[in-house]
């Protein structure tokens, strides 16, 4: 497909939920529903068309040890890019990704630095591992390398303890996301457990990873706050393997990880049906595979929520979060196209038919 090419998307454009076009135009990268006069080199393409999808929690440039290599990277891009995702909110990244910027062929990438976590206490070669009297310079530090965004790990196994507890103490959380606030940056957290939540809540966070420990007491404190939520229920299918591995040296830990597993589906669902933002998000990286996101949408809808919701969690919806444009008149054309109205059966994520990212067919 070459500059000069004119697309035209023909079938049902899902502009939004309740915003569904029978055609739209690309031309010179951009999106058009006026048809463009003397285009004389056009190239059709048919079907269900949604804006590029969002993966709101995807670790690129991330492996099982810490940072990987370009070439790894960019398979990790490619494979998301494969999936539909045309769109990443990168939550914590020990690499230097900002050499994808210069890739039209890649997904577009918002970064949140680096991991910001308690010593010894995370995954080893992650994080920044620190002290509580040192959250807040490095809180200011990712915010300015970041895109928007800080991560931090709000709770971990504490070996003491043998179970999972906070990392900060209120007072830090506070000044550190006081401070990310100050520099025009959003903060989300790793947060597993219960006791981590209303303490980061209270403090003025932005959005909870994973956010398994939701309780009934908690979720009209989220909902007060309207702090999002990042489930990614492709990573909480791994907790009962990852309690069979810790077993023998914190049985209680693995207790508590067997509990959050199997209530999951319920919290996900309390927490929508509260009116908490949730956001599709995969935890790709580490040691997790890439290009998931269309399973995870499915996990929503196993959890409770309704097909369109579970849609805009990783399309309309997302990008507005994010601040990103969708289908919009002159926005940059990222979109997919499957063969069937993805609103009756979520599974056809998984096959889409093209994929246009940046104006141009790359799939």
């Amino acid at each position: 497909m070459s500059d000069h090419t004119v697309l035209h998307v023909k079938g049902r454009v899902l502009a939004g939920p309740d915003d569904i076009r029978d055609e739209l135009w690309v031309v010179g990268g951009r999106i058009s529903y006026d048809r463009p006069g003397g285009a004389r080199d056009v190239r059709t393409v048919r079907g269900w068309a949604l804006p590029g999808l969002v993966d709101a929690h995807c670790h690129v440039g991330l492996g099982p040890h810490g940072p990987v290599d370009r070439d790894t990277a960019e398979k990790q891009a490619l494979t998301d890019r494969e999936a539909g995702t045309l769109l990443i909110r990168d939550a914590g990244s020990p690499s230097d990704t900002r050499w994808t910027d210069d890739r039209a062929d890649l997904p577009e990438i918002i970064r949140a630095g680096r991991h910001i976590a308690r010593t010894r206490r995370y995954i080893r070669g992650y994080a920044h591992e620190i002290e509580p009297d040192d959250l807040v310079a490095y809180v200011a530090q990712e915010a300015r390398r970041g895109d928007g965004w800080v991560k931090l790990v709000g709770d971990w196994i504490d070996r003491d303890l043998g179970d999972l507890a906070p990392s900060w103490p209120r007072d830090a959380a506070e000044a550190a996301i006081a401070e990310a606030h100050r520099l025009g940056a959003r903060v989300t957290a790793h947060c597993f457990a219960e006791s981590s939540l209303r303490d980061l809540v209270e403090a003025g966070i932005d959005c909870v990873e994973h956010a398994t420990g939701l309780t009934e007491d908690l979720i009209p404190l989220f909902a007060e706050h309207r702090v999002a939520i990042v489930p990614t229920l492709v990573n909480i299918a791994t907790f009962p393997r990852l309690a069979d591995g810790g077993e023998s040296r914190f049985p209680r830990w693995s207790a508590h990880m067997r509990r959050l597993h199997e209530r999951r589906y319920d919290t996900v669902r309390a927490a929508y049906d509260a009116g908490i933002p949730v956001y599709v998000g995969t935890d790709a990286g580490g040691t997790l595979p890439h290009g998931l996101v269309a399973a995870e949408v499915a996990e929503l809808v196993t959890a409770g929520i309704p097909p369109v919701r579970a849609l805009a969690a990783t399309s309309w919806a997302a990008r507005a979060w994010l601040g990103r444009p969708g289908l919009d008149e002159g926005a940059p054309a990222d979109l997919v196209v499957y063969d069937t109205d993805p609103r009756a059966d979520v599974r056809v994520l998984g096959a889409p038919r093209r994929i246009v990212l940046n104006g141009r067919v790359v799939g």
